[in-house]
């Protein structure tokens, strides 16, 4: 894994520019990610899988792992991951019961 190239900036101008160009690529991966959600809401066949503690570990353990290898706050990478997973279940859970009253009778 490449560590990021990360810009000496000069002004608030510059530094805004450049975390705006990474929200622009951030949320189109969010789409994509809620699309994979989606799906998972949809194979899933009991509410109760929704949550998944032993995943969320397993996801957090991950990328606090990647967060040290490039040298980002392992911290604020958990507590990003935690506060998107918790919206993600929020997400699953509206498209579990969504899926799931069409098929009951």
């Amino acid at each position: 894994m490449n560590k990021p190239v990360v810009h000496h900036c000069q002004s608030m101008a510059e530094v805004r520019q450049h975390i705006d160009a990474l929200d622009a690529r951030i949320v189109p991966l969010l789409a994509e990610r809620s699309g994979y959600v989606a799906q998972a809401a949809r194979i899933k066949q009991h509410a109760n899988q929704v949550h998944d503690q032993e995943r969320i570990d397993f996801i957090v353990d991950r990328v606090k792992a990647m967060a040290r290898e490039l040298g980002a706050p392992e911290a604020v990478v958990e507590a990003t991951y935690r506060a998107m997973i918790d919206g993600f279940i929020e997400f699953e859970r509206g498209e579990f019961a969504r899926l799931h009253a069409r098929t009951e009778p």
